[in-house]
Parts: C-alpha cells; sequence; structure tokens
C-alpha cells in the first residue's frame, strides 16, 4: 500500500512542540536539515500516521500534528509487521527502519489526557539512507532495498 505525507513537523530545540512545514530536505545519514533531532544515529526521522493519531482522537485526545515529535505525519502507509532494517521510500529518498516505538520515560500530556500514547507503540524511527528534498503530499511507500533505484 501507498501512503502520502499529510504534514512535515519540525523543532528547533528538543523537548519542543513540533511545527509543521511545507517542505525541508533530508541529508544522508543526519535528519531533516535544522530539526533539533539531526545527526541521530538511531532516530533521525520519526514517522506517525495519521491513523493512528486518529485513534487518540478517538480516546479524547486533543492533538495536532507534530504533538507526538512526529517529523513525518503520513496516512494509507500499511506498516503492519514493518521490522528494522525495512526500507522506506519518500518522494526522492530513502529511509531505513532503526527503531520502531520508543520509551516514555515521563508521561506526556498526551498520556495524562487519555491514559495511553501511540509513539511508545507505533512510531517509527528511521536514518537517512538518500537525502533530497521532500514536501507535503509526496508518495510514501514500504519498499525492498532491491526495488529502490538510485
Amino acid at each position: 500500500m501507498v501512503g502520502r505525507i499529510l504534514s512535515i513537523n519540525v523543532s528547533k530545540k528538543k523537548g519542543e512542540k513540533k511545527t509543521p512545514v511545507d517542505e525541508v530536505v533530508l541529508i544522508e545519514d543526519f535528519g531533516i536539515e535544522g530539526d533539533a533531532h539531526g545527526g541521530s544515529e538511531v532516530r533521525q526521522v520519526s514517522l506517525l500516521r495519521v491513523e493512528d493519531i486518529n485513534k487518540m482522537r478517538d480516546m479524547g485526545a486533543k492533538v495536532s500534528f507534530g504533538d507526538f515529535a512526529e517529523n513525518l505525519t503520513v496516512e494509507g502507509m500499511d506498516i503492519s509487521g514493518i521490522q528494522i532494517g525495512v526500507s522506506i521510500r519518500v518522494g526522492e529518498t530513502l529511509l531505513e527502519v532503526t527503531q520502531i516505538g520508543k520509551v516514555c520515560h515521563d508521561r506526556c500530556n498526551i498520556y495524562r489526557q487519555v491514559g495511553f500514547c501511540v509513539m511508545p507503540e507505533w512510531g517509527i524511527f528511521t536514518r537517512v539512507v538518500k537525502g533530497g528534498r521532500i514536501k507535503i503530499g509526496d508518495r510514501v511507500e514500504v519498499i525492498k532495498r532491491s526495488d529502490f533505484s538510485e
């Protein structure tokens, strides 16, 4: 199944809510140019499906794109059974899944609202294998490495 980017979200400092932007540049082995999480080896670019955000909304959470600190909010992308090492094509770029979910050390505001948060379970973290410019509306697709043509 092929999805698309609904929102691209960045922040200048870690711990801040991410702000939506129209487009960004992904830098190989770094992440998003200008984003506070750039440079991390494991969590350079994070993805969250809008379907998972909507689950939180259905539980009563008052949330918007970027509230989960996700860099890319996507829709229609099938991530069931996704594993570490899988490749994701985003526009002209290529990402590799490095982590699924994250430990939530402090209960965030979202958790306090509804008693649950999606990022520890369904957030996807990636590293940038091939950089380039991406924008809202770009295609997002889980692929096999051999399917990606440079």
